[in-house]
């Protein structure tokens, strides 16, 4: 199967608590730092706790742009509050990511995200056309410029 692997990295100068509130607010639909490419909404079950759920669209193209979209559910299967959460994936994409919040130099926060999936259905063939590790990390590096102005134009 053609998987998609990789883990991305980058230093908030934020601490955890704020990191781990911005994310959470994410997956619950509440904050958009990760347009044009994902849009997040909560399951019956907030993603916050054990078993809860996210919705997660991806659109290749930007919000509201013509084109494909790719759809899955994540379940939290793992969570240490202001540490880690990982949820497993279904849907177009299974798999898990896992989100680790390290403090790093007292006040700022070193945020690792690790996305294991493969794709299914019509997305499996897109991959196998197109490069999607490449896309997505593009995608996720855009997605964390935007968490880092969000948190300095909401904490300051």
């Amino acid at each position: 199967m053609h998987a998609i692997h990789h883990t991305d990295h980058t230093i908030l100068p934020h601490p955890t608590t704020t990191v781990w509130n911005a994310i959470i607010n994410e997956l619950n639909g509440k904050t958009t730092w990760w347009h044009p490419h994902n849009t997040h909404t909560p399951g019956p079950t907030p993603p916050h706790t054990p078993n809860g759920t996210t919705h997660t669209t991806v659109h290749p193209a930007g919000i509201g742009k013509p084109g494909p979209k790719l759809r899955f559910t994540s379940t939290t299967t793992h969570i240490t509050p202001h540490h880690t959460l990982t949820q497993t994936h279904t849907g177009h994409f299974h798999g898990t990511t896992t989100y680790t919040l390290t403090p790093h130099n007292t006040t700022h926060t070193l945020l690792t995200i690790t996305f294991t999936t493969t794709p299914h259905h019509w997305p499996k063939l897109l991959h196998k056309l197109t490069n999607l590790t490449t896309k997505h990390t593009t995608a996720t590096q855009h997605a964390l410029t935007n968490l880092h102005h969000h948190l300095t134009n909401n904490h300051q």
